[in-house]
C-alpha cells in the first residue's frame, strides 16, 4: 500500500490535499484495493454543498456500492468529469485521480497523518 506523506486521510479512507485555498479529495490506495475494480461513480454537481461526515457520492465496484464520505464541509467547486467515463482511474492512480474539489471550507473531520492512517489501516486489515 502507498500512503503519500503530503496528504491527510480520513477514517473513511478519503485523502485530502490543500491547493491554493481549495481542498482536493480522493480515495486512498487502501480504499480502492478493498473495493476492487470500480465500474461506476456517482458525483455531486458543482455548486453543491457538502458536509463533513456525510456522503457526497458513491462508487460501484464489481463487489458492492460504497458511499464517498466527505472529510470537510464546503461548496463543490470542481468535479473530476474524467471519472464518469473512466472510474477505473481510481484503481490505477488513486492519488492522481482526485474526485472533487471543495472551496469555502467551514469544517473538517479529524484527519490523520500518513503514518497514523497506515497504522489505522493495519488495525482494520
Amino acid at each position: 500500500m502507498n500512503y503519500p506523506n503530503e496528504l491527510l486521510y480520513s477514517k473513511t479512507h478519503e485523502w485530502v490535499k490543500e491547493e491554493d485555498g481549495v481542498v482536493v479529495i480522493g480515495i486512498s490506495d487502501y480504499a480502492q484495493d478493498a473495493l476492487g475494480d470500480l465500474v461506476f461513480i456517482n458525483l455531486p454537481e458543482v455548486g453543491d454543498e457538502v458536509v463533513a461526515g456525510e456522503a457526497f457520492g458513491d462508487v460501484e465496484s464489481v463487489k458492492a456500492v460504497s458511499d464517498l464520505v466527505c472529510p470537510v464541509s464546503g461548496t463543490v467547486c470542481a468535479i473530476n468529469e474524467e471519472l464518469l467515463d473512466s472510474p477505473e482511474m481510481l484503481n490505477e492512480e488513486p492519488y492522481d485521480a482526485w474526485i472533487i474539489k471543495v472551496e469555502n471550507e467551514t469544517d473538517r473531520e479529524e484527519l490523520l497523518s500518513a503514518a497514523d492512517y497506515e497504522a489505522f489501516c493495519a488495525e482494520e486489515g
